[in-house]
């Protein structure tokens, strides 16, 4: 482990050097990082994941400037040129922009216009103008001096080629001055502008772009959004984007570093100077700070996807409920499935409620029989098209009574239908009838459905195409691997999809957990995955704490207890006289455990603490109750919503400009960041959370452009109510 990276660690992150190296030895080992947060708070001082996540993705990014750093020295080495000095501003680098900056005199080039002039042997003159040194001739009469370099065999043909030549090496020589670059990048970031334009004959074309058309804002403050929307309207050919600097400011600069005096040598660095800058500089930094701008952008609009999905992945579930499932539509029809309580596919059918009126009668008649059939106990429907017209019929079959009907967004569920998964559990049902499952299986439990689906399908990213996408697919992963394990997973009935991201698991062992299930039978304890070929001690280790079996011989084996702690509860059991489900069942024999007495070296106060917590309720599910919601009546589609109506709606994306909720019309509507709350919102996540039901107003409806405007303004939102109930009181 590199000590130096340990403690630059720390001292970024404001952690003791133990946090860090210990947790750099955790992850070096294979611990995860939900393992390491919920199961190694004595060795990490009680970290959590964001911490953990942030030592270890600059672990990485160290050592990968590590690893650039002795590829340069190597490079240097081989070819000579690595002097003592160099070679220790070389290993001082902290930054990979720094350390660029040193090797770009160095990294072998093409052919430039200074090396074309250094082969015509003009580097001698160019060193001497460079120096401006006031007693050398060339500084008082350099067209005299350049007489000197004229040689008709190299193509020095006049002074004036001389001269032109000596100034493209100086030019590339400023160019390439590391003290220079970093003093015009500082500038560049604080005072830098975006300048976007249209193109020309693009303007109605490209009308989504029109707020682009002439636009100009800081580099430093451009929020992430717009940031990716005007490179997103260069890469589509629509608008022409630059990043500009202040042109007086940089050459001030540069005349700082480079320019001694007014002398005729010294001009002629100055003219060397302005072109180097304009020609070689000033675009080096340009596309720099676009990569800086973009890699920022990126990072925030990856923030952002990272927290919807956690908020849509922890969404309430329904539980386990016979559940009837609709996928919508007019034309082909509505596909109906019905599944039990564990998910499994029992029926499906095709009704018709959108036809003629023989058709509704007989669909109707239809989901009578389904609902008494199969004791359905909710019915599921699709938010896609013709799902608030099929909400609306099923509301009116009077012996349906108050079954509930819920609509639930399907985003992705098409996506899954077609999926390598979907077709290996439904290899006999096509696409509708598995989507139609997938929607039935997210009102019962979403994380364990969302898991099917590539997070990038599900809908609730902003720009999800246009950021990195390796780092976005991680973030997503962590965030998945998170939730999943702060759910926890019923071992015998979870898919091999949900299984992969339990810690320690992955792809193969989930298909070998489930594997070794369909052989054996449901699991009857933790100790039983030992049995599990190639799951040996570490994945063991790794996963057991998350993993749960219902009705197991153990109760603990229900809990987030981990195995390796069974003994501290038993031992509180043995002292109390007591059974450890007596513990679990009573609260009075909870309360006379001294938790000191169990404090050892590898389990201190958090971990006794977690495990009493967890003793009180085990397996608790962390996600909010289920809570039944309905759209307004009678709002069906875009024509019906008027300025000024007040709507109920779901949170169905967030982004850094608002959010935007669907009030079930098949188009959602957008609460922009200003109409979220009464109050300043600097962040939408602060205000509003994916999936969360909210009161609306309309303030503004485009038919033709298919846009809705929305306002929270009314004290409605959780942040007003909890503002206005302290200003009661």
């Amino acid at each position: 482990m590199n000590e130096a990276h340990i403690k630059q660690i720390s001292i970024e992150l404001h952690l003791t050097i133990k946090q860090v190296d210990t947790t750099a030895l955790l992850l070096e080992g294979g611990a995860t990082i939900p393992f390491i947060a919920r199961y190694r708070k004595e060795a990490t001082g009680t970290l959590d994941e964001v911490a953990i996540t942030a030592i270890r993705d600059r672990l990485e990014q160290l050592e990968e400037l590590d690893s650039r750093k002795d590829s340069i020295l190597r490079s240097l080495e081989e070819r000579e040129l690595l002097t003592e000095e160099l070679k220790d501003k070389l290993n001082k680098a902290e930054t990979m922009a720094i350390l660029e900056d040193l090797y770009l005199p160095f990294r072998p080039k093409r052919r430039t216009r200074a090396t074309i002039a250094r082969e015509k042997g003009l580097e001698p003159l160019a060193e001497r103008l460079f120096a401006q040194d006031i007693k050398d001739p060339v500084n008082s009469d350099p067209f005299e001096e350049a007489r000197t370099f004229i040689n008709a065999e190299k193509g020095v043909a006049s002074t004036e080629e001389a001269l032109a030549g000596a100034r493209d090496i100086m030019a590339e020589r400023i160019n390439e001055n590391a003290d220079a670059r970093a003093a015009v990048r500082n500038l560049f970031i604080r005072k830098a502008r975006f300048k976007a334009k249209v193109v020309p004959d693009k303007m109605e074309a490209g009308i989504k772009y029109r707020d682009y058309y002439d636009w100009e804002e800081p580099v430093n403050t451009a929020p992430s959004h717009r940031i990716l929307a005007m490179r997103r309207g260069e890469n589509e050919g629509v608008l022409t984007l630059r990043i500009v600097p202040p042109y007086e400011e940089v050459i001030a600069i540069l005349n700082r570093y480079f320019i001694k005096g007014d002398d005729p040598g010294s001009l002629q660095v100055k003219q060397a100077m302005e072109d180097g800058c304009k020609r070689l500089l000033v675009p080096s930094m340009e596309t720099e700070i676009r990569t800086l701008t973009k890699t920022r952008a990126d990072e925030e609009a990856i923030d952002v996807f990272k927290e919807n999905l956690c908020q849509l992945l922890l969404a309430a579930p329904l539980g386990q409920k016979n559940i009837l499932a609709i996928d919508p539509g007019f034309r082909t029809g509505c596909k109906v499935v019905c599944l039990n309580r564990q998910g499994r596919l029992l029926h499906n059918d095709t009704i018709f409620p959108h036809q003629s009126g023989k058709e509704v009668a007989k669909a109707a008649e239809t989901m009578i029989e389904l609902c008494r059939r199969f004791q359905i106990e909710a019915i599921a429907v699709g938010n896609g098209t013709a799902g608030r017209e099929t909400e609306t019929f099923l509301r009116g079959i009077q012996p349906l009574g108050r079954m509930p009907v819920i609509i639930v967004n399907e985003s992705g569920a098409s996506v899954y239908s077609a999926s390598e998964s979907a077709r290996e559990e439904f290899p006999d049902y096509d696409v509708t009838v598995r989507g139609a499952v997938s929607i039935g299986r997210r009102l019962m439990d979403p994380l364990a459905e969302l898991v099917k689906i590539d997070p990038k399908s599900i809908g609730v990213g902003q720009y999800q195409h246009d950021v990195d996408q390796n780092a976005l697919q991680r973030s997503l992963d962590d965030m998945v691997m998170s939730c999943v394990n702060a759910v926890g997973v019923e071992v015998n009935t979870a898919s091999k999809q949900l299984l992969a991201y339990v810690s320690g698991l992955g792809p193969q062992l989930a298909k070998a957990v489930v594997g070794y299930r369909d052989e054996h039978g449901p699991f009857g304890s933790r100790k039983e995955l030992k049995k599990i070929p190639r799951l040996g001690p570490k994945a063991f280790e790794q996963s057991a704490g998350f993993l749960r079996i219902r009705d197991a011989a153990n109760p603990l084996d229900e809990s987030a207890v981990h195995p390796e702690s069974y003994r501290i509860v038993e031992a509180m059991a043995k002292d109390l006289a007591c059974s450890v489900k007596d513990l679990m069942k009573s609260e009075e024999l909870r309360k006379r455990i001294d938790v000191k007495r169990y404090i050892t070296d590898s389990a201190g106060l958090p971990t006794l603490n977690d495990i009493l917590t967890e003793l009180a309720k085990p397996g608790r599910d962390p996600r909010e109750r289920f809570e039944t919601f309905s759209f307004v009546e009678g709002i069906e589609k875009i024509e019906d919503v008027k300025p000024g109506m007040k709507l109920q709606g779901i949170i169905t994306n967030i982004t850094a400009f608002g959010a935007f909720v669907d009030i079930g019309v098949h188009q959602d509507g957008l609460v922009h960041i200003s109409h979220l709350s009464n109050r300043f919102v600097k962040n939408p996540n602060d205000i509003v959370k994916v999936h969360q039901k909210v009161n609306v107003t309309v303030l503004d409806v485009d038919v033709g452009r298919k846009r809705i405007s929305l306002s929270m303004k009314d004290g409605t939102s959780p942040a007003d109510k909890k503002m206005n109930k302290k200003k009661a009181l």
